[in-house]
């Protein structure tokens, strides 16, 4: 690093997002954020293959510890949330000494949480297991309880990967957590199968034409796998293995980004903004993850067939929300450095170009999608499964009906990415909140129980939540006082040119 804190430009991997088209930068920072979610779904499809060979408790298993982990990542996940904002900002405002402040402050104070989540969790999984619904004593309330405790142990590890994924945003690469992401999912990919089935039974030798080998280390060994905690094991090797490298790679200053140690030391003042910006959207992330076990239950009061096909839109909607997550966090950090640099105007035109590109992507795959929505809905069912077609009808439903809603929710997505990126995180707490639990649970309560309209019901809801979110937000997004930046813009450290 060169004298004032500025970057080695030679090392720095950001995108400039304060000069020139804004075109190029959008698509630059985002697109490494759509890969890397799209390689989070390999992650969890991976841990469901191998588990389900296990059996229906095992997977049974999985579902009722994600609902805890969910939760526990998405209140760690809001609070990294401040060094993006906070490391944009000053960076823009030319500040890199104070950017590189917050990122040890971040660091430090999120691994605080962690360590007090760990403890926690650990001590109260039976309990939280056993208030998500799992019968105590049965396989899946044991097999859940040990994978959770697990994950808890090791929590440390996987937040300091979503920590340098933040600092990294906020600074403007994206492209370095993409890499680290690839070498995640690649490390529990090989290491499932082992970890989960150990020897005995594991397909993997017979894939490859070794079934010789696998029996000989079965013997020499006797290892038949840890089961479903093998699952838990393998994510937390992987996520640490990952952070690790990216914790060199902060430390070293090799992608422009470098904290001192001095600055891992807690100062009261940034640890208040981290909890002044960061807060609201763990507060946003923890309701919402609540708010999703609600619908649920509302949707099964219309019965089983209903809940399948509410899972299959779940995943659908899952793949949808790529582009929209992609966008809105690139907003996040375009918004965020050109307020630091005082570049209102071009903040808002970031804001305007990213509607209109994510608006242009949703209505090319819902078109493309819509003539096929049963094929689609189709594959995610087995169709000798009982009821296959009363399910694949109802989730080819959601396509036909919430499919052309997500146009809406591209754009409200962008408005909040907007909002964060100004710091503005409680009003993107307001409004993500209201999408879910003041339009979309409450209508889909109405429409299924009272008029009867069975899960149809839900999926209108879908696009009620969506159009009148956007409204509701562009409105406010229109006042335009959400474009006062958070920091001062006056740098801490006078800034030297680079040698």
């Amino acid at each position: 690093m060169t004298d004032g804190g500025r970057p080695d430009t030679g090392r720095d991997r950001s995108v400039n997002v304060i000069d020139g088209a804004l075109f190029r930068p959008l698509l630059l920072l985002s697109l490494p954020i759509v890969g890397s979610q799209v390689l989070q779904v390999a992650y969890n499809v991976a841990d469901t293959y191998w588990v389900g060979r296990l059996g229906s408790d095992a997977v049974a298993a999985l579902s009722y510890s994600w609902a805890v982990v969910f939760l526990m990542v998405s209140i760690g996940g809001g609070l990294t949330v401040a060094g993006t904002v906070l490391i944009a900002q000053h960076k823009g405002a030319k500040d890199f000494a104070q950017s590189h402040h917050v990122a040890g402050q971040t660091l430090s104070f999120v691994t605080v949480v962690a360590l007090a989540f760990g403890v926690l969790g650990w001590i109260f999984t039976p309990d939280m297991i056993r208030l998500i619904g799992a019968q105590p004593g049965g396989d899946a309330y044991v097999f859940a309880v040990e994978y959770t405790r697990i994950i808890f142990a090791g929590v440390v590890f996987m937040f300091w990967f979503f920590i340098y994924d933040a600092l990294s945003r906020g600074w403007g690469d994206t492209r370095t957590p993409l890499y680290l992401m690839a070498i995640s999912v690649t490390l529990n990919v090989v290491l499932d199968p082992f970890l989960i089935l150990g020897f005995e039974g594991n397909p993997v030798f017979s894939w490859v034409g070794l079934e010789s080998l696998g029996a000989a280390l079965l013997a020499e060994t006797g290892f038949a796998g840890f089961g479903v905690a093998g699952a838990a094991y393998a994510t937390v090797f992987s996520r640490g293995f990952a952070a690790f490298i990216g914790l060199y790679l902060l430390f070293s200053g090799r992608v422009g980004l470098q904290p001192s140690l001095s600055d891992l030391i807690l100062k009261l003042e940034t640890v208040r903004r981290i909890l002044d910006i960061g807060g609201p959207t763990a507060v946003e992330q923890g309701v919402r993850a609540f708010g999703i076990t609600v619908l649920t239950a509302v949707v099964a009061l219309a019965g089983t067939d209903a809940v399948a096909a509410y899972g299959i839109a779940t995943r659908l909607s899952s793949i949808l929300f790529l582009p929209a997550l992609g966008l809105a966090r690139g907003t996040e950090t375009v918004v965020g450095q050109n307020l630091g640099a005082s570049q209102v105007a071009r903040s808002k035109r970031a804001v305007a170009l990213s509607v209109g590109m994510v608006v242009a992507v949703f209505v090319a795959v819902v078109a493309l999608a819509y003539p096929f929505a049963e094929a689609i809905a189709g594959f995610f069912i087995d169709e000798t499964t009982p009821n296959a077609g009363e399910v694949i009808a109802m989730s080819a439903a959601f396509i036909t009906i919430a499919g052309p809603s997500y146009v809406f929710l591209g754009a409200f997505q962008i408005l909040l990415g907007a909002f964060r990126g100004a710091g503005s995180t409680r009003t993107a707490m307001v409004f993500s909140i209201q999408e879910l639990w003041l339009f979309r649970i409450p209508v889909a309560y109405v429409l299924l129980s009272v008029f009867g309209m069975g899960i149809t019901g839900v999926w209108y809801a879908f696009v009620v939540s969506y159009v009148c979110s956007l409204a509701t937000t562009a409105l406010w997004f229109s006042r335009g006082t959400w474009t006062s930046n958070v920091v001062d813009d006056r740098p801490s450290v006078p800034a030297t040119p680079s040698d």
